[in-house]
């Protein structure tokens, strides 16, 4: 299914945000809502602060700490002076980190000059779609998909054209469904590797597929986001678009960061990799916004990005062990029904089986966002709703936290689901 989305969405506009109390707030903002993740998680960190018993499993951040060595290069940077601006796009030293860590993660060719550097990934895109979109312009998204995909698209003037993937095939997009949605007004694929909210996983099989239309079509880009591409479970290892298919090159945006896989989301480190004349555009619209990240944390991104790697595979492997026992844990909950993902650390069960029952505390479960305020209400446990993934019928769960706050959170949940009736 394509779906052409106009206004604020994947949601239902309250009042507050129809009727805008100021005539001065531009339209624009009327076409977005907050980021749900986001309103979720600061609605669970205000019920423990009122001293409710909260488990929250909605943000999307690890766990662990960032290492050692990474803080000691933020220090030193202190130490020596590193406090004032720098380039806009970032250190050189740090654009040739990234551009090194790339091309030897994914067997790539990028240079200094091709990266560009910007506080968080959430900025790459926007970056990249303000700097790209005119009024109509499309922009082709597979859902379930981040929430904040559609919203920077429609703030950029953009159409979101929204193609439902299916459980059946894994959640991915298929070569079929992005040929049926490509129009002349297309500009850009957005791909998001291994998934939020999914953790699905596109393996060279599946982009090969991809690739093959998106030649068939010259005037349309593709930006590939990454962020979570060293999250990969069983051995396996991410591919990337121009990896898999180089003469694409000339029109792809390789997007990654920092935040995932160094355990390092409030440094606010994202890049981006694209062609020089895109990549100048990117810096022109970024030095006339943000300009520059953070000095002390672009130190921190350079020593990450070029220092030892190892502990990345010791926290995939807990996340592995954590993704077996959330997904063992929410398939004995009775009307839940869980796939294991490839990587990243979210897990997006369906609820199809609890629809149109009523839960002890006397709520109707008649979608997903009334399965998951029953859930945070009645057992303290905050997840996110499929809706705002643009997939109703699901929810999703971290499980970037301890072992055992997941153990008592599925135990939760399935208590709540048995309770069902």
């Amino acid at each position: 299914m394509v779906k052409r989305l106009s206004g604020a969405v994947g949601f239902q506009r309250d009042k507050a945000y129809q009727e805008p109390i100021m005539s001065f707030i531009a339209d624009r903002l009327n076409r977005i809502l907050p980021s749900q993740t986001i309103v979720i998680t600061q609605k669970a960190r205000a019920l423990k602060a009122e001293g409710r018993d909260i488990i929250s499993l909605s943000a999307g951040e690890p766990d662990f700490d960032t290492p050692d060595f990474v803080k000691q290069a933020a220090i030193r940077a202190i130490q020596n002076g590193e406090t004032k601006y720098t380039d806009v796009a970032g250190t050189m030293q740090l654009r040739e980190a990234v551009a090194a860590r790339l091309n030897t993660d994914f067997d790539l060719d990028y240079r200094a000059e091709e990266i560009c550097v910007s506080t968080g990934g959430k900025q790459v895109i926007y970056n990249v779609m303000v700097a790209t979109l005119n009024a109509g312009d499309e922009v082709i998204i597979p859902a379930p998909a981040w929430v904040s995909y559609p919203d920077i698209v429609s703030l950029a003037d953009g159409t979101p054209v929204v193609i439902q993937t299916t459980a059946e095939n894994g959640f991915r997009l298929t070569a079929d469904q992005l040929r049926a949605a490509i129009t002349p007004k297309t500009k850009w694929l957005m791909l998001n590797s291994p998934c939020n909210p999914t953790g699905a996983a596109y393996d060279e099989h599946h982009l090969k597929a991809l690739t093959e239309v998106l030649l068939e079509h010259p005037h349309v880009w593709i930006l590939t986001d990454d962020m979570y591409g060293k999250l990969m479970y069983e051995g396996a290892v991410a591919k990337t678009f121009v990896q898999v298919e180089p003469r694409l090159r000339d029109r792809t945006v390789t997007m990654n960061g920092v935040s995932k896989a160094y355990a390092m989301t409030g440094w606010r480190i994202g890049f981006s990799a694209a062609p020089v004349e895109l990549t100048r555009q990117l810096i022109k619209l970024q030095g006339q916004s943000t300009s520059n990240p953070c000095s002390i944390a672009q130190a921190a991104a350079k020593e990450a990005v070029s220092g030892p790697q190892d502990f990345i595979g010791e926290m995939v492997s807990v996340y592995e062990q954590r993704r077996n026992l959330v997904v063992s844990m929410l398939n004995e909950a009775p009307g839940l029904s869980c796939a294991k993902p490839e990587g990243a650390f979210y897990v997006f069960p369906s609820i199809e089986g609890t629809l149109g029952k009523t839960s002890k505390g006397g709520h109707l479960i008649d979608s997903d966002e009334a399965f998951v305020t029953a859930l945070l209400d009645e057992t303290g446990v905050a997840a996110v709703h499929g809706s705002a993934f643009l997939t109703p019928g699901y929810f999703r769960i971290s499980y970037a936290t301890s072992t055992e706050l997941l153990k008592e959170a599925c135990t939760r949940i399935q208590q709540f689901c048995q309770g069902l009736s």
